[in-house]
């Protein structure tokens, strides 16, 4: 990822946010742009300041198991839009408005392959939800709905040929030899990438990414 200067992001997002109780942003971009990294780096920067606690909400505990996305015949497609339990996200987006009691969120494991419910947590005392994922800005029905929820939007906008690097990196990090790995991210994650690239929300800040 290419240098963001993090105590101006952190500042930026402390100035945006006033003196809401809670301060729900959006980090979103297409796969293997390195919406994690960010959303942990950008975490720490907060957490050590006296501004206000932090934590991070990935949209990836709501991935269809793979027995659900077999009765639908979408296992081939598994992380696109269609392959995610939308409603239960978006449940999840409202009920983190109100800070009066822990949320418990799903949270996915990639060695499994599944997501764990309860995994994690948003406790009270954590104003400024940092939510990460694929489509949180996609332009399309029902993720759109999404966007009214969120005070705030970065969106990581990153080369297709540095997207397709990684996507086929992380199939050979998974043991893939390079041929399988190129044809999974090419059969799946990179038509994922180009649909998010293609159709996202205005964004409040757009960071390039490379």
């Amino acid at each position: 990822m290419a240098e963001i200067a993090l105590d101006r992001l952190a500042g930026e997002l402390l100035r945006a946010r006033g003196t809401a109780e809670r301060f729900i942003v959006a980090i979103a971009g297409p796969p293997a742009s390195g919406k994690s990294t960010l959303s942990a780096a950008l975490n720490a920067e907060l957490n050590a300041r006296a501004e206000g606690r932090s934590v991070v909400v990935p949209m990836d505990g709501y991935h269809l198991d793979n027995d659900r996305l077999d009765d639908l015949n979408l296992r081939n497609r598994k992380g696109a839009p269609e392959t995610f339990d939308f409603d239960g996200f978006l449940c999840l987006i409202q009920r983190l408005r109100a800070p009066e009691r822990p949320v418990y969120i799903p949270t996915f494991d990639r060695a499994l392959d599944k997501a764990i419910a309860g995994q994690g947590v948003v406790r009270p005392e954590d104003q400024i939800i940092l939510v990460e994922g694929n489509y949180l800005l996609l332009d399309e029905d029902p993720w759109s709905q999404l966007r009214p929820a969120f005070d705030y939007s970065i969106f990581l906008d990153t080369p297709m040929e540095t997207l397709r690097a990684r996507l086929i990196q992380r199939w050979i990090d998974h043991d893939h030899s390079r041929a399988d790995a190129e044809a999974r991210a090419l059969s799946n994650d990179i038509p994922n990438a180009i649909r998010v690239c293609e159709g996202f929300l205005k964004a409040d800040q757009v960071i390039q990414s490379s």
